[in-house]
Protein backbone atom coordinates (compact mmCIF):
# COMPACT_ATOMS: atom_id res chain seq x y z
CA UNK A 1 0.00 0.00 0.00
CA UNK A 2 1.22 3.51 -0.67
CA UNK A 3 0.06 7.01 0.12
CA UNK A 4 0.26 10.24 -1.76
CA UNK A 5 -0.53 13.83 -0.82
CA UNK A 6 -1.33 14.95 -4.35
CA UNK A 7 -4.72 16.50 -5.00
CA UNK A 8 -7.55 14.07 -5.72
CA UNK A 9 -11.11 14.45 -6.90
CA UNK A 10 -13.66 15.14 -4.19
CA UNK A 11 -15.38 11.96 -2.99
CA UNK A 12 -18.69 13.69 -3.62
CA UNK A 13 -18.15 13.24 -7.33
CA UNK A 14 -18.58 10.04 -9.31
CA UNK A 15 -15.50 7.96 -10.04
CA UNK A 16 -14.93 6.42 -13.48
CA UNK A 17 -18.25 8.01 -14.39
CA UNK A 18 -18.12 7.01 -18.04
CA UNK A 19 -16.69 3.51 -17.66
CA UNK A 20 -18.97 0.49 -17.07
CA UNK A 21 -18.92 -0.93 -13.56
CA UNK A 22 -18.77 -4.50 -14.94
CA UNK A 23 -17.09 -5.94 -18.04
CA UNK A 24 -19.12 -6.23 -21.24
CA UNK A 25 -18.73 -10.00 -21.35
CA UNK A 26 -20.09 -12.51 -18.85
CA UNK A 27 -23.32 -13.77 -17.28
CA UNK A 28 -24.48 -11.26 -14.67
CA UNK A 29 -27.42 -10.95 -12.27
CA UNK A 30 -28.25 -9.02 -9.11
CA UNK A 31 -30.87 -6.78 -7.56
CA UNK A 32 -32.08 -3.22 -7.89
CA UNK A 33 -34.66 -1.06 -6.10
CA UNK A 34 -37.30 -0.04 -8.61
CA UNK A 35 -39.30 3.11 -7.75
CA UNK A 36 -43.09 3.01 -8.03
CA UNK A 37 -43.07 5.37 -10.99
CA UNK A 38 -40.99 2.88 -13.00
CA UNK A 39 -42.89 -0.27 -11.97
CA UNK A 40 -45.78 -1.70 -14.00
CA UNK A 41 -47.67 -2.53 -10.80
CA UNK A 42 -46.79 0.90 -9.29
CA UNK A 43 -45.16 -0.76 -6.27
CA UNK A 44 -41.69 0.34 -5.21
CA UNK A 45 -39.47 -2.56 -4.21
CA UNK A 46 -36.53 -4.88 -4.95
CA UNK A 47 -36.29 -6.64 -8.30
CA UNK A 48 -34.03 -9.43 -9.48
CA UNK A 49 -32.31 -8.31 -12.68
CA UNK A 50 -30.00 -9.59 -15.40
CA UNK A 51 -27.38 -7.47 -17.13
CA UNK A 52 -27.04 -8.12 -20.85
CA UNK A 53 -24.98 -5.93 -23.16
CA UNK A 54 -24.89 -3.13 -20.56
CA UNK A 55 -28.69 -3.10 -20.23
CA UNK A 56 -30.73 -3.99 -17.14
CA UNK A 57 -33.60 -6.48 -17.50
CA UNK A 58 -36.27 -7.29 -14.91
CA UNK A 59 -36.39 -11.02 -14.05
CA UNK A 60 -38.81 -10.70 -11.13
CA UNK A 61 -41.63 -12.35 -13.09
CA UNK A 62 -39.48 -15.49 -13.02
CA UNK A 63 -37.52 -15.05 -9.78
CA UNK A 64 -38.94 -13.08 -6.87
CA UNK A 65 -35.71 -13.40 -4.87
CA UNK A 66 -32.07 -13.72 -5.77
CA UNK A 67 -32.00 -16.84 -3.59
CA UNK A 68 -34.50 -18.53 -5.89
CA UNK A 69 -32.23 -17.79 -8.86
CA UNK A 70 -29.15 -19.13 -7.08
CA UNK A 71 -30.99 -22.34 -6.27
CA UNK A 72 -32.49 -22.84 -9.74
CA UNK A 73 -31.42 -25.96 -11.64
CA UNK A 74 -29.75 -23.87 -14.37
CA UNK A 75 -29.15 -20.25 -13.26
CA UNK A 76 -26.99 -19.36 -16.26
CA UNK A 77 -29.60 -20.62 -18.71
CA UNK A 78 -32.31 -18.72 -16.86
CA UNK A 79 -30.31 -15.47 -16.90
CA UNK A 80 -29.63 -15.78 -20.61
CA UNK A 81 -33.02 -16.98 -21.78
CA UNK A 82 -35.58 -15.42 -19.46
CA UNK A 83 -37.49 -12.68 -21.24
CA UNK A 84 -37.68 -9.62 -19.04
CA UNK A 85 -38.66 -5.99 -19.41
CA UNK A 86 -35.76 -3.64 -20.09
CA UNK A 87 -35.56 -1.20 -17.16
CA UNK A 88 -32.70 1.07 -18.12
CA UNK A 89 -29.11 1.12 -19.29
CA UNK A 90 -26.37 0.14 -16.87
CA UNK A 91 -24.81 3.59 -17.27
CA UNK A 92 -28.05 5.27 -16.20
CA UNK A 93 -28.25 2.96 -13.21
CA UNK A 94 -24.72 3.60 -11.99
CA UNK A 95 -25.03 7.37 -12.40
CA UNK A 96 -28.26 7.59 -10.42
CA UNK A 97 -26.72 7.00 -7.01
CA UNK A 98 -23.06 7.94 -6.94
CA UNK A 99 -21.81 10.30 -4.25
CA UNK A 100 -21.37 10.74 -0.53
CA UNK A 101 -24.15 13.30 -0.16
CA UNK A 102 -26.97 10.82 -0.73
CA UNK A 103 -30.56 11.65 0.17
CA UNK A 104 -31.85 9.25 2.82
CA UNK A 105 -35.05 8.97 0.79
CA UNK A 106 -33.29 8.06 -2.44
CA UNK A 107 -35.40 4.90 -2.74
CA UNK A 108 -38.41 7.15 -3.33
CA UNK A 109 -36.76 9.00 -6.20
CA UNK A 110 -37.53 8.40 -9.86
CA UNK A 111 -34.32 6.48 -10.60
CA UNK A 112 -33.64 2.82 -9.75
CA UNK A 113 -30.65 2.06 -7.53
CA UNK A 114 -28.34 -0.93 -7.18
CA UNK A 115 -28.87 -3.17 -4.16
CA UNK A 116 -26.55 -5.84 -2.77
CA UNK A 117 -27.40 -8.99 -4.75
CA UNK A 118 -27.86 -11.24 -1.72
CA UNK A 119 -31.35 -10.82 -0.37
CA UNK A 120 -32.30 -13.72 1.93
CA UNK A 121 -29.04 -15.63 1.44
CA UNK A 122 -26.92 -15.95 4.56
CA UNK A 123 -23.76 -13.82 4.54
CA UNK A 124 -20.72 -15.66 5.89
CA UNK A 125 -17.07 -14.61 5.96
CA UNK A 126 -13.69 -16.28 6.34
CA UNK A 127 -10.92 -14.73 8.40
CA UNK A 128 -7.11 -14.94 8.33
CA UNK A 129 -6.93 -16.80 5.02
CA UNK A 130 -3.89 -14.78 3.85
CA UNK A 131 -0.52 -14.43 5.56
CA UNK A 132 -0.64 -10.63 5.74
CA UNK A 133 -4.16 -10.67 7.14
CA UNK A 134 -3.04 -13.28 9.65
CA UNK A 135 -0.19 -11.13 10.90
CA UNK A 136 -2.45 -8.09 11.19
CA UNK A 137 -4.95 -10.05 13.29
CA UNK A 138 -2.15 -11.14 15.63
CA UNK A 139 -1.02 -7.52 15.83
CA UNK A 140 -4.57 -6.41 16.72
CA UNK A 141 -4.68 -8.93 19.54
CA UNK A 142 -1.24 -8.17 20.92
CA UNK A 143 -1.61 -4.39 20.59
CA UNK A 144 -4.97 -4.41 22.43
CA UNK A 145 -6.39 -1.81 20.06
CA UNK A 146 -3.47 0.65 20.44
CA UNK A 147 -2.23 1.77 16.96
CA UNK A 148 1.18 2.87 18.30
CA UNK A 149 1.73 -0.45 20.06
CA UNK A 150 0.77 -2.17 16.79
CA UNK A 151 3.82 -0.71 15.04
CA UNK A 152 6.15 -2.24 17.63
CA UNK A 153 4.35 -5.61 17.65
CA UNK A 154 4.36 -5.78 13.84
CA UNK A 155 8.11 -5.34 13.67
CA UNK A 156 8.71 -7.92 16.41
CA UNK A 157 6.57 -10.50 14.59
CA UNK A 158 8.21 -9.88 11.22
CA UNK A 159 11.69 -10.09 12.75
CA UNK A 160 10.75 -13.40 14.37
CA UNK A 161 8.75 -15.13 11.63
CA UNK A 162 10.01 -13.82 8.31
CA UNK A 163 8.10 -15.71 5.62
CA UNK A 164 7.81 -19.02 7.47
CA UNK A 165 4.01 -19.07 7.44
CA UNK A 166 3.77 -18.70 3.68
CA UNK A 167 5.56 -22.05 3.34
CA UNK A 168 3.20 -23.95 5.61
CA UNK A 169 -0.09 -25.53 4.56
CA UNK A 170 -2.83 -25.01 7.17
CA UNK A 171 -3.54 -28.23 9.05
CA UNK A 172 -0.35 -29.97 7.90
CA UNK A 173 2.11 -31.76 10.25
CA UNK A 174 4.57 -28.88 9.79
CA UNK A 175 2.21 -26.56 11.62
CA UNK A 176 2.82 -28.38 14.90
CA UNK A 177 6.53 -27.60 14.79
CA UNK A 178 5.82 -24.02 13.81
CA UNK A 179 3.28 -23.71 16.62
CA UNK A 180 5.89 -24.83 19.15
CA UNK A 181 8.33 -22.25 17.81
CA UNK A 182 5.81 -19.44 18.11
CA UNK A 183 4.81 -20.43 21.63
CA UNK A 184 8.49 -20.35 22.57
CA UNK A 185 8.71 -16.82 21.19
CA UNK A 186 5.67 -15.81 23.22
CA UNK A 187 3.55 -14.76 20.24
CA UNK A 188 1.17 -17.68 19.73
CA UNK A 189 -2.34 -16.40 19.11
CA UNK A 190 -5.89 -17.60 18.56
CA UNK A 191 -5.60 -16.03 15.11
CA UNK A 192 -2.59 -18.18 14.31
CA UNK A 193 -4.66 -21.20 15.38
CA UNK A 194 -7.25 -20.59 12.67
CA UNK A 195 -4.65 -19.30 10.20
CA UNK A 196 -2.46 -22.39 10.14
CA UNK A 197 -4.52 -24.95 12.06
CA UNK A 198 -6.98 -27.48 10.55
CA UNK A 199 -10.14 -25.40 11.10
CA UNK A 200 -10.79 -22.15 9.23
CA UNK A 201 -12.41 -19.12 10.83
CA UNK A 202 -15.91 -18.79 9.37
CA UNK A 203 -18.34 -16.34 10.93
CA UNK A 204 -21.62 -14.59 10.16
CA UNK A 205 -20.78 -11.23 8.62
CA UNK A 206 -24.24 -9.71 8.23
CA UNK A 207 -27.91 -10.55 8.54
CA UNK A 208 -29.96 -11.36 5.41
CA UNK A 209 -31.18 -8.17 3.68
CA UNK A 210 -28.74 -5.93 5.61
CA UNK A 211 -25.88 -5.67 3.08
CA UNK A 212 -25.52 -2.47 1.05
CA UNK A 213 -24.67 -2.25 -2.63
CA UNK A 214 -22.70 -0.19 -5.12
CA UNK A 215 -22.83 3.55 -4.48
CA UNK A 216 -24.18 3.29 -0.93
CA UNK A 217 -22.65 4.61 2.26
CA UNK A 218 -20.87 2.10 4.50
CA UNK A 219 -21.01 2.45 8.27
CA UNK A 220 -18.30 2.83 10.91
CA UNK A 221 -19.26 2.81 14.60
CA UNK A 222 -18.89 6.42 15.85
CA UNK A 223 -16.86 5.22 18.87
CA UNK A 224 -14.29 3.47 16.71
CA UNK A 225 -10.95 5.25 16.28
CA UNK A 226 -9.14 2.51 14.35
CA UNK A 227 -10.93 0.82 11.43
CA UNK A 228 -10.41 -0.20 7.84
CA UNK A 229 -11.92 -1.69 4.69
CA UNK A 230 -11.24 -5.31 3.75
CA UNK A 231 -11.43 -5.88 -0.02
CA UNK A 232 -12.52 -9.42 -0.82
CA UNK A 233 -14.03 -11.74 -3.39
CA UNK A 234 -17.41 -13.11 -2.36
CA UNK A 235 -18.74 -16.44 -3.64
CA UNK A 236 -22.40 -17.17 -4.35
CA UNK A 237 -23.14 -20.70 -3.11
CA UNK A 238 -26.35 -22.71 -3.56
CA UNK A 239 -28.17 -24.64 -0.84
CA UNK A 240 -26.46 -27.76 -2.22
CA UNK A 241 -23.02 -26.28 -1.62
CA UNK A 242 -22.36 -25.61 -5.31
CA UNK A 243 -20.23 -22.53 -6.05
CA UNK A 244 -22.14 -20.68 -8.79
CA UNK A 245 -20.37 -17.36 -9.19
CA UNK A 246 -18.53 -14.49 -7.57
CA UNK A 247 -18.68 -10.77 -6.86
CA UNK A 248 -16.79 -8.18 -4.79
CA UNK A 249 -17.23 -7.28 -1.15
CA UNK A 250 -16.05 -4.97 1.61
CA UNK A 251 -15.82 -6.68 5.00
CA UNK A 252 -15.71 -3.39 6.93
CA UNK A 253 -13.82 -3.92 10.19
CA UNK A 254 -13.33 -2.08 13.49
CA UNK A 255 -9.76 -2.95 14.42
CA UNK A 256 -9.85 -1.35 17.86
CA UNK A 257 -13.01 -3.25 18.87
CA UNK A 258 -11.71 -6.65 17.78
CA UNK A 259 -8.24 -5.85 19.10
CA UNK A 260 -9.60 -5.31 22.61
CA UNK A 261 -11.22 -8.75 22.60
CA UNK A 262 -12.01 -11.42 20.04
CA UNK A 263 -15.40 -11.70 21.78
CA UNK A 264 -16.21 -8.29 20.29
CA UNK A 265 -16.12 -9.77 16.78
CA UNK A 266 -19.86 -9.16 16.36
CA UNK A 267 -19.49 -5.48 17.19
CA UNK A 268 -16.36 -5.20 15.04
CA UNK A 269 -17.96 -6.77 11.98
CA UNK A 270 -21.71 -6.17 12.06
CA UNK A 271 -22.88 -2.56 12.21
CA UNK A 272 -25.37 -0.64 10.10
CA UNK A 273 -23.88 -0.57 6.59
CA UNK A 274 -20.75 -2.52 7.53
CA UNK A 275 -21.14 -5.08 4.73
CA UNK A 276 -21.02 -4.01 1.07
CA UNK A 277 -21.44 -6.52 -1.77
CA UNK A 278 -21.66 -5.99 -5.52
CA UNK A 279 -22.18 -4.59 -7.94
CA UNK A 280 -23.55 -7.82 -9.46
CA UNK A 281 -22.75 -11.53 -9.33
CA UNK A 282 -20.87 -12.97 -12.26
CA UNK A 283 -22.05 -16.56 -12.73
CA UNK A 284 -19.71 -19.30 -13.87
CA UNK A 285 -20.07 -20.18 -17.54
CA UNK A 286 -17.87 -21.22 -20.46
CA UNK A 287 -15.87 -17.97 -20.16
CA UNK A 288 -15.50 -17.65 -16.38
CA UNK A 289 -14.93 -20.31 -13.73
CA UNK A 290 -13.61 -20.86 -10.20
CA UNK A 291 -10.05 -21.12 -11.51
CA UNK A 292 -10.40 -17.57 -12.83
CA UNK A 293 -11.46 -16.46 -9.34
CA UNK A 294 -8.38 -18.12 -7.86
CA UNK A 295 -6.19 -16.11 -10.25
CA UNK A 296 -7.94 -12.78 -9.71
CA UNK A 297 -6.22 -9.71 -8.36
CA UNK A 298 -8.40 -7.45 -6.22
CA UNK A 299 -7.43 -3.80 -5.87
CA UNK A 300 -8.30 -1.31 -3.16
CA UNK A 301 -8.24 2.48 -3.53
CA UNK A 302 -9.14 4.98 -0.81
CA UNK A 303 -9.53 8.71 -1.43
CA UNK A 304 -10.23 11.08 1.44
CA UNK A 305 -11.49 14.64 1.61
CA UNK A 306 -8.21 15.40 3.45
CA UNK A 307 -6.16 14.56 0.34
CA UNK A 308 -5.26 11.09 1.60
CA UNK A 309 -4.84 8.54 -1.20
CA UNK A 310 -3.80 4.92 -0.92
CA UNK A 311 -3.85 1.92 -3.24
CA UNK A 312 -3.06 -1.76 -2.85
CA UNK A 313 -3.80 -5.18 -4.33
CA UNK A 314 -4.85 -8.59 -3.14
CA UNK A 315 -3.61 -11.60 -5.17
CA UNK A 316 -6.01 -14.49 -4.75
CA UNK A 317 -3.36 -17.05 -5.70
CA UNK A 318 -1.70 -16.36 -2.33
CA UNK A 319 -4.71 -17.58 -0.35
CA UNK A 320 -3.73 -20.29 2.12
CA UNK A 321 -6.93 -22.36 1.79
CA UNK A 322 -8.73 -23.04 -1.49
CA UNK A 323 -12.23 -21.66 -2.03
CA UNK A 324 -13.56 -25.23 -2.23
CA UNK A 325 -12.09 -26.06 1.17
CA UNK A 326 -13.58 -22.94 2.73
CA UNK A 327 -17.01 -23.70 1.25
CA UNK A 328 -16.81 -27.31 2.45
CA UNK A 329 -16.10 -26.10 5.98
CA UNK A 330 -19.06 -23.71 5.82
CA UNK A 331 -21.74 -26.12 4.57
CA UNK A 332 -22.24 -29.86 4.97
CA UNK A 333 -23.77 -32.43 7.31
CA UNK A 334 -23.15 -30.14 10.28
CA UNK A 335 -24.65 -26.96 8.81
CA UNK A 336 -27.13 -26.29 6.02
CA UNK A 337 -28.28 -23.12 4.25
CA UNK A 338 -31.63 -23.79 2.56
CA UNK A 339 -31.56 -20.39 0.82
CA UNK A 340 -27.88 -20.62 -0.13
CA UNK A 341 -25.19 -18.25 1.12
CA UNK A 342 -22.57 -15.70 0.18
CA UNK A 343 -19.02 -16.37 1.40
CA UNK A 344 -16.32 -13.71 1.80
CA UNK A 345 -12.98 -15.41 1.10
CA UNK A 346 -10.84 -13.16 3.28
CA UNK A 347 -8.38 -10.39 2.51
CA UNK A 348 -4.62 -10.36 2.15
CA UNK A 349 -4.11 -6.87 3.50
CA UNK A 350 -5.44 -3.91 5.39
CA UNK A 351 -3.97 -0.43 4.87
CA UNK A 352 -1.37 0.20 7.58
CA UNK A 353 0.38 3.44 6.60
CA UNK A 354 0.12 6.45 8.88
CA UNK A 355 -2.69 8.85 8.11
CA UNK A 356 -3.20 11.31 10.97
CA UNK A 357 -0.07 11.00 13.12
CA UNK A 358 3.18 9.07 12.94
CA UNK A 359 2.89 5.61 14.42
CA UNK A 360 -0.91 5.55 14.49
CA UNK A 361 -1.45 3.74 11.18
CA UNK A 362 -4.53 3.99 9.00
CA UNK A 363 -8.13 4.65 9.97
CA UNK A 364 -11.14 5.82 8.00
CA UNK A 365 -12.43 9.38 7.90
CA UNK A 366 -16.04 10.28 7.18
CA UNK A 367 -16.34 10.95 3.45
CA UNK A 368 -13.68 8.44 2.34
CA UNK A 369 -14.35 7.00 -1.07
CA UNK A 370 -13.55 3.27 -1.16
CA UNK A 371 -13.16 1.50 -4.51
CA UNK A 372 -12.70 -2.26 -4.68
CA UNK A 373 -12.11 -3.59 -8.18
CA UNK A 374 -11.09 -6.63 -10.17
CA UNK A 375 -10.72 -6.85 -13.93
CA UNK A 376 -13.24 -9.65 -14.37
CA UNK A 377 -15.64 -8.78 -11.54
CA UNK A 378 -16.04 -5.05 -12.02
CA UNK A 379 -15.96 -2.27 -9.46
CA UNK A 380 -17.61 -1.71 -6.07
CA UNK A 381 -17.63 1.91 -4.86
CA UNK A 382 -18.85 3.12 -1.46
CA UNK A 383 -18.51 6.12 0.85
CA UNK A 384 -17.68 6.03 4.56
CA UNK A 385 -19.91 7.54 7.20
CA UNK A 386 -20.82 6.81 10.81
CA UNK A 387 -23.21 3.90 11.19
CA UNK A 388 -25.74 6.07 13.02
CA UNK A 389 -25.69 8.72 10.28
CA UNK A 390 -26.38 6.59 7.21
CA UNK A 391 -29.88 5.50 6.12
CA UNK A 392 -31.34 3.09 8.66
CA UNK A 393 -31.86 -0.55 7.69
CA UNK A 394 -35.63 -0.80 7.61
CA UNK A 395 -36.42 -3.18 4.73
CA UNK A 396 -35.96 -6.69 6.10
CA UNK A 397 -37.47 -10.10 5.45
CA UNK A 398 -40.87 -9.11 6.86
CA UNK A 399 -41.06 -6.14 4.50
CA UNK A 400 -39.89 -8.32 1.61
CA UNK A 401 -42.65 -10.86 2.26
CA UNK A 402 -45.26 -8.11 2.44
CA UNK A 403 -43.97 -6.58 -0.80
CA UNK A 404 -44.03 -9.92 -2.62
CA UNK A 405 -47.56 -10.60 -1.41
CA UNK A 406 -48.77 -7.23 -2.64
CA UNK A 407 -46.94 -7.54 -5.98
CA UNK A 408 -48.68 -10.83 -6.80
CA UNK A 409 -52.19 -9.62 -6.00
CA UNK A 410 -54.44 -9.05 -9.00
Amino acid sequence: MSTTSRAVHSPTSAVHENSPIIPNEGTWAGRIWLPASRAVNKLAGPRVVAIREQKVYDLSHRFQTFASLVNASDPVGEIREAIGTEICSLQELQKSQMGFEVDENRQEKEQPIILAPNDILATKACGVTFIRSLLERVIEEKAKGDPQAATRVRQTILDTLGNDLSQVKPGSPETEALKAKLIEQGIWSQYLEVGIGPDAEIFTKAQPMSSVGYGAQIGIHPKSKWNNPEPEIVLAVSSRGKILGATLGNDVNLRDFEGRSALLLGEAKDQNGSCAIGPFVRFFDEEFCLEDVENCEVSLEIRGTDGFHTIGSNKMREISRSPEELVSQAIGDNHQYPDGFMLFLGTMFAPTEDRDQAGEGFTHHVGDQVTIASERLGRLVNWVNHANAIPRWEFGITQLIEYLQRSTQP
